[in-house]
């Protein structure tokens, strides 16, 4: 009996143990599971304040299960869209933003959705800028920059008066630039091996999707050496003028432009990310 006794003490005594290691081990977001709704949005909004983007998601995912309504749902799946923007989680920033349109068209804060949709696809694929210096590719996947394009376009278009849309105005045009030099990279790139019909092509393409770009003037003088050296002196000619009466100061027109494995760079003023 003694024996037995002992044995149920020892047992009681790693029941404890383990009990507080349990309690021990349990995270601050586990008051999301008991707070009320006006308590569990200020937690999660002082995570966002303070840059705790992790927690932040955490208290607003809690939220918007337990409270599937109301004002506090909805400026939650915003800002928790945030949060996973700051946290590089585009994926689940779009969706989150995604979710909030579909359900809340009408809603005040649109504009800011769509503002924020188009900040996290401006933010992908970081190295982008750095990819269009890099002329030697024929290739670039712009699929993001085309987006964030389209978003702060529905912006500017739909709410021209909304706070957000000077600056998704400035972000388009940047974005602009950098497409239509992404094209002429890719120009280039065909030039420097030959391929000119492919040239004229690119340069008509940028000429037709980006013309008030400063990325036009090059794609002109593109055109006009290709037409020659496929032998299209009509085509030329008329290029060159068009050049000539839009850009006189362009170096192609004196002579002093070497277009193929050139080292020009046409300059895009840069917006970073917020």
């Amino acid at each position: 009996m003694p024996r037995r006794i002992v044995l149920t003490a020892r047992a009681l005594l790693v029941l404890f143990v383990l009990a507080l290691a349990a309690c021990g081990g349990k995270n601050r977001t586990d008051a999301a599971d008991i707070l009320p709704v006006e308590e569990l949005y200020a937690e999660a909004h002082k995570s966002l304040t303070s840059s705790n983007w992790e927690r932040a998601a955490q208290y607003y995912q809690r939220l918007i299960a337990r409270f599937p309504f109301g004002k506090y749902n909805e400026q939650s799946q915003l800002e928790l869209a945030y949060a996973f923007y700051k946290q590089h989680k585009p994926e689940e920033a779009v969706s989150a933003i995604d979710r909030f349109i579909k359900l809340y068209p009408t809603h005040e804060k649109i504009p800011y959705a769509f503002y924020l949709r188009g900040l996290v696809n401006f933010s992908r694929e970081g190295g982008w800028l750095a990819r269009l210096i890099n002329r030697d590719e024929s290739r670039h996947d712009l699929t993001y920059a085309h987006q964030a394009f389209e978003d702060f376009g529905e912006v500017v278009k739909r709410f021209p008066e909304s706070i957000y849309a000077t600056d998704a105005r400035q972000r388009m045009i940047f974005l602009r630039n950098g497409l239509a030099q992404a094209e002429l990279n890719v120009a280039d790139y065909y030039f420097r091996r030959e391929a000119y019909i492919a040239v004229t092509t690119r340069a008509r393409f940028i000429l037709d999707n980006y013309e008030q770009t400063p990325q036009a003037a090059d794609a002109l003088a593109f055109m006009t050496e290709s037409y020659q050296r496929l032998g299209q002196e009509t085509l030329a000619q008329d290029t060159r003028k068009v050049l000539a009466l839009n850009y006189p100061e362009h170096p192609y027109l004196s002579g002093a432009w070497p277009a193929a494995g050139s080292k020009w760079k046409t300059l895009i003023p840069f917006f970073g990310s917020r």
